[in-house]
């Protein structure tokens, strides 16, 4: 087990070329938000913008177009043909322009053959999943092998909280229990897995596990997860020379997700942190990493 106090931080968050352009740092595809939860996909955007993605699409049932592109005029947005729920069948074509993809946050459940479409067309695209996303492939006879058919060929990252794991790979009598099982499913699958919680811990292919050292209470609040998928999302689209494996993108997400949540103490109580108040705080973070290396 390895704590991670300080992970290490690629170029593009500190050291910017000046003719650099928005498309030198990614383009991210988002597909979360169904017609009562798209305040899910709005906070999974905000958070990859502000952690540096030079572009994001974010795909959303007809009824969230407004919604999206009022809250967030910095994302672009791909318009699901149901009014309420994510229904499209991507394709091979429609996915290389994207380099990284998330599928997750507010999606809701009725959606399984979309998201078999999803990841059998995003083979060889970075993924990350998360929330309802993992709730549907829990359901499925065939979703651990998707996954791994998946991971076989690309950067594949899951962030589970405590349910979600549980359905995904059964109960655990203890916490022992539970670490032994991720630490066998990561290296069964080829997955990175993010198990959610107090000193989140992150498993990588190899069954290592590498324990957090940020954040705080206050981060059990409605949207924190979807605030780190976004902000894992905009790492591996980032990262368009593979300078960071996926664990390594995972653990840095998961770390200056907690440090900004921290920073956010410092204006505030743990009781009223909000999922928006970490995407708030994530300049400071990074603007630390940037003086750090002045």
């Amino acid at each position: 087990m390895i704590v991670v106090d300080k992970p290490v931080f690629p170029d593009f968050l500190d050291r910017r070329n000046p003719e650099s352009h928005k498309g030198t740092f990614g383009h991210a595809l988002l597909v979360a938000g169904s017609y009562g939860k798209m305040g899910a996909a709005i906070l999974a955007a905000r958070a990859a913008l502000r952690m540096g993605v030079g572009l994001i699409t974010v795909h959303v049932p007809r009824r969230g177009v407004d919604i999206i592109q009022t809250a967030l005029p910095e994302a672009m947005v791909s318009v699901d043909e149901d009014d309420f729920k994510f229904s499209h069948h991507f394709t091979r074509e429609e996915l290389l322009r994207y380099d990284a993809v998330a599928i997750g946050p507010g999606l809701g459940t009725d959606s399984p053959e979309s998201l078999r479409a999803l990841i059998g067309a995003a083979e060889g695209r970075k993924m990350v999943l998360d929330a309802d996303a993992l709730n549907m492939l829990a359901a499925m006879t065939d979703g651990i092998s998707l996954l791994k058919q998946h991971a076989a060929g690309a950067a594949t990252i899951l962030t589970p909280h405590a349910k979600e794991f549980q359905r995904l790979f059964g109960s655990c009598s203890s916490i022992e229990e539970r670490q032994a099982v991720q630490r066998r499913q990561s290296r069964d699958t080829g997955c990175v897995i993010v198990y959610k919680g107090h000193r989140t811990q992150t498993t990588d292919a190899k069954g290592e596990m590498y324990v957090n050292t940020t954040g705080n209470p206050g981060m059990a609040t409605a949207g924190s997860g979807d605030v780190l998928t976004g902000m894992i999302l905009a790492i591996l689209a980032q990262d368009k020379d593979n300078q960071f494996d996926a664990r390594m993108c995972a653990t840095l997400g998961v770390w200056i997700h907690g440090k900004s949540a921290d920073f956010a103490l410092k204006k505030q109580s743990q009781c009223s942190l909000m999922a928006g108040d970490i995407v708030e705080n994530i300049m400071y973070v990074t603007r630390r990493i940037t003086d750090d290396y002045k």
